[in-house]
């Protein structure tokens, strides 16, 4: 392992003012937001769907530091036969990929899942970095229920274990991984549980990190944020959401970690960028805190672009606009005004 040339990576991928698209939808996920918009999902739709993104150049090259591509995506090539992959790399970004795959129920849990992919992970992170991936991605899930049973220490335990087992994996590959245990937003829990859960799951997941000698210097994490479940009855002001992330964070996370790439997890587009751009204005920070958004990047272009040819250009306006919105919350410069004005 090479840490020096893995920090490298991780510092680029939280570069001022960029951030990471998160294009690694399984084909089942972007099949149901085809259907949303009446695109029939193939692997060709796809395929043009994922190249109109990555010829947005824009986007690309001033405010994309990285992008996270699933299996199907990395071995494409473009319409002209360019592979996609270097289509990204001709941007100035940094290809990664999606190498769990995906949750299987907890034997003696109920309700709760385990994220499963680590049989012959070392062999396909070969083959990704050959292929040019410089990062990778491993996603754990991490649910909350209303009655206290869920999550139990059995699920984040495991969990948690299977973060670090990737992770050491990754980085004796020569890739940095992106580290995500998220914690669903999907029920009727208030920022305070999700505050209480989110602690425990990362102070687990760090000491996982470090028992596997993971190099912390050599990764990034991608968390959720400290926020109200979907069907929550108590809301959370903006302030409020920054105010709580931050503080969880600087209690759980070491500054050795280069930076922190908050997943989206059902937030509307606005409200992700709200609530990244309130913390970065809070200053004093040790890492750099950016965003790794897949819906609240990609939903307003799948509608603009709906499939069809002549409205390429229309979904990569749509694109450049919500990824400088993000970019200028990293830095704590972004106002609710500007979101009506296109790029």
């Amino acid at each position: 392992m090479n840490l020096a040339d893995l920090n490298k990576v991780a510092q680029a991928m939280v570069a001022p003012g960029k951030g990471i698209l998160a294009a690694d939808e399984s084909s089942p996920t972007i099949t149901r937001r085809f259907n949303a918009i009446g695109v029939t999902s193939t692997e060709e739709s796809r395929r043009d769907y994922r190249e109109m993104m990555f010829r947005a150049t824009d986007a690309m090259t001033q405010y994309i530091s990285g992008v996270i591509l699933y299996d199907e995506t990395i071995w494409q090539s473009a319409r002209d036969g360019t592979p996609l992959i270097r289509l990204i790399e001709q941007a100035g970004a940094i290809p990664g990929i999606k190498v769990d795959e995906g949750t299987q129920p907890l034997p003696a849990c109920p309700g709760e899942l385990v994220t499963v992919g680590l049989d012959r992970l070392a062999e396909r992170l070969t083959k990704y970095h050959a292929q040019g991936a410089r990062f990778a991605k491993w996603r754990a899930v991490i649910d909350i229920n209303a009655a206290g049973r869920i999550p139990s220490m059995t699920a984040i335990g495991v969990n948690a274990h299977a973060l670090g087992r990737y992770a050491a994996l990754c980085q004796a590959a020569q890739i940095v991984p992106i580290v995500e245990p998220e914690v669903l937003m999907d029920g009727d829990h208030d920022i305070d549980r999700c505050l209480e859960v989110t602690t425990r799951v990362l102070n687990v997941t760090f000491q996982e990190l470090r028992k596997q000698r993971v190099a912390l210097e050599g990764m990034i994490l991608k968390p959720n944020m400290a926020i109200p479940g979907k069907k929550s009855a108590s809301k959370a002001s903006v302030e409020e959401v920054a105010e709580k992330t931050v503080r969880m964070l600087k209690a759980c996370v070491p500054a050795a970690v280069p930076g922190i790439a908050f997943l989206s997890g059902g937030q509307s587009d606005e409200e992700a960028t709200a609530h990244l751009d309130a913390m970065n204005r809070m200053g004093n920070l040790p890492w750099k805190l950016t965003f790794s958004y897949g819906r609240a990047l990609q939903a307003a272009p799948q509608k603009a672009w709906s499939g069809k040819a002549e409205n390429v250009a229309a979904g990569q306006r749509a694109l450049i606009h919500r990824a400088r919105m993000n970019s200028l919350a990293t830095r704590g410069e972004w106002r609710a005004d500007l979101e009506g004005k296109a790029a």
